[in-house]
């Protein structure tokens, strides 16, 4: 049986990977106990649930203590960008957003709720998860297009008072991040000497971009579908014009200021070109385009000694691992599972989140996520680093905990830096 044949077969069998499950055990709601016979029915719903919700009312916060807020969030998606396959709607995007849910449980004992939308307009967008704000204790903004995700995911993280986290870009950044800390650890390459290309620069691209510039690496440089970016070269004209973002970087309404923001503060020396062209001389190659088989053995070899590869694109990575090798990779990683060295954000959502609500964490930047993935790094002890295991599996256990613990010192020496 194909690979295809046994998911189809699967998910037609389970018609749904979750479920809700009542925390009150159903032997006794109905029991005639205690003085007013009624047993815990009256306590769960009415008359003695009014209690609970007129101290809620009283004060909103303790929703996080009354009831399953602390440990519920949303998974939000429109299906304009799913996975490889793009633009397949919310039907189509319903069984990735599942299963997402399913490792959130697993992983992380989180309550994930799937909610794929048919509204597409940023707008729309936002008003959607603001109304549903009071239900959840954080949002996952997953597999929206870009440039509107990321304009979405700003707005968001500025006017709600529980976290916003984008697992293409936050995610994938911290994963890859980790990734590149163990690499550079096993080639003896320094941060400051290291040459980064990034192919792609939408969610995941702007988010490597970001985490690499906190991260103090020097020489990065990121295409788009029109070659390298760089300050002076035409940025494209956003696809929402009619629509302004408060951003730092959003001087003029025609042009994408994510893009600006990655020209202002990248490829010092303006080079200009194809990936052929800029990867020459490069230590790092990170793909993110969503583009299949971009690079390929010839650019590899004009790369530096012992180049790295992160191919993370899926279903077809930016070049199989055998022919990157062939190439003279000396480290290859994607975003399958049937390679060595999986870099993918399903490692680290999990556990960002279960920090997130147990620590009732409202702001995400860079330097949390910086913190998060140097926790993951240190997980690979140098005995076990090898070029063939850079990050821990998926389901180590001991990534919940670290990532938790780190974050908690990140907020604990903040909190004393600034008294």
């Amino acid at each position: 049986m194909t690979l295809k044949e046994d998911a189809l077969n699967l998910h037609r069998i389970l018609r749904g990977k979750i479920e809700i499950s009542s925390r009150i055990s159903s032997d006794n709601i109905f029991e005639t106990e205690g003085e007013n016979g009624k047993g815990t029915l009256s306590s769960i719903y009415t008359p003695g649930v009014a209690f609970v919700s007129d101290e809620i009312r009283k004060d909103k916060n303790l929703a996080y203590e009354y009831t399953s807020k602390w440990n519920n969030i949303a998974i939000i998606c429109d299906g304009t960008r799913v996975l490889g396959l793009g633009n397949i709607g919310p039907e189509g995007a319903l069984p990735v957003m599942e299963g997402k849910s399913v490792l959130f449980k697993t992983l992380a004992n989180v309550n994930a709720f799937p909610l794929c939308i048919s509204i597409k307009g940023k707008e729309e967008i936002i008003s959607f998860v603001k109304s549903i704000e009071p239900s959840f204790g954080a949002i996952n903004i997953e597999d929206i297009e870009s440039p509107k995700v990321l304009e979405i995911v700003e707005i968001l993280q500025r006017e709600m008072s529980i976290p916003v986290f984008h697992d293409d870009r936050h995610g994938t950044a911290v994963i890859t991040m980790a990734a590149l800390i163990n690499a550079l650890r096993l080639l003896n390459k320094k941060v400051q000497e290291t040459k980064v290309v990034i192919a792609g620069a939408g969610s995941a691209g702007y988010g490597i971009f970001k985490i690499l510039k906190k991260s103090k690496f020097k020489d990065i440089i990121v295409l788009d579908k029109d070659g390298a970016i760089y300050e002076g070269r035409d940025i494209n004209v956003r696809l929402y014009e009619s629509e302004k973002i408060q951003h730092p970087f959003s001087n003029n309404n025609q042009i994408n200021p994510f893009k600006r923001e990655i020209a202002l503060n990248s490829n010092i020396q303006k080079i200009s070109g194809d990936l052929a062209t800029t990867i020459k001389g490069a230590d790092v190659f990170i793909g993110t385009s969503g583009i299949g088989n971009l690079l390929n053995v010839k650019m590899i070899k004009t790369m530096n000694t012992d180049p790295i590869i992160f191919a993370l694109s899926n279903p077809v990575p930016e070049i199989l691992p055998a022919d990157a090798i062939r190439g003279g990779a000396a480290i290859v990683g994607t975003g399958r599972s049937d390679f060595p060295n999986q870099i993918n954000n399903a490692v680290v959502f999990p556990a960002i989140f279960r920090a997130l609500l147990d620590l009732r964490i409202k702001n995400l930047d860079e330097d949390i996520l910086i913190a998060v993935s140097k926790s993951i790094a240190d997980l690979v002890d140098i005995k076990h680093l090898s070029k063939n295991f850079i990050i821990p599996k998926i389901n180590d256990p001991r990534i919940l905990p670290v990532v938790t613990n780190s974050v908690k010192d990140y907020i604990i020496n903040l909190q004393k830096a600034n008294p």
